[in-house]
């Protein structure tokens, strides 16, 4: 079977500093990579309120989705990790306020730390573009 896999870097972001992709497309669908609250400039929000972490974190998924001709509207899975469940109800509203009336499969877990010690962790997958 013959597979044609495109690797994409978001050019809003800081390339990977692991050997990985942002982004990854392979048969119909598009895989985001787990999103820290990073800036372009390679600044770790982790000491910041963990809702500006979470607004970083949406906004650099849709760096990816971008980069990768993808919209909100066609994510079918999202995967959440949080340092701290206390934060859920946080989380839950900035998510539903991003996502508006899309409504893509969801996890959330919790997790005894993430990397850089930020407070949030998302990765997720959509239907590539036509």
């Amino acid at each position: 079977m013959s597979q044609n896999i495109i690797y994409t870097n978001a050019p809003q972001l800081i390339p990977p500093r692991g050997h990985y992709s942002h982004t990854v497309t392979a048969n119909g669908f598009v895989f985001v990579s787990g999103q820290l609250p990073t800036d372009n400039q390679g600044n770790v929000y982790a000491d910041t309120p963990f809702s500006q972490q979470a607004e970083q974190v949406l906004a650099n998924l849709d760096a990816c989705l971008s980069a990768s001709g993808v919209a909100r509207q066609q994510l079918v899975q999202v995967r959440v990790y949080i340092a701290d469940m206390d934060n859920w109800q946080i989380f839950n509203q900035i998510y539903a306020n991003w996502i508006g009336e899309c409504r893509p499969a969801r996890a959330v877990a919790g997790v005894s730390e993430l990397h850089f010690g930020a407070g949030i962790e998302i990765e997720a997958t959509a239907i590539a573009a036509n």
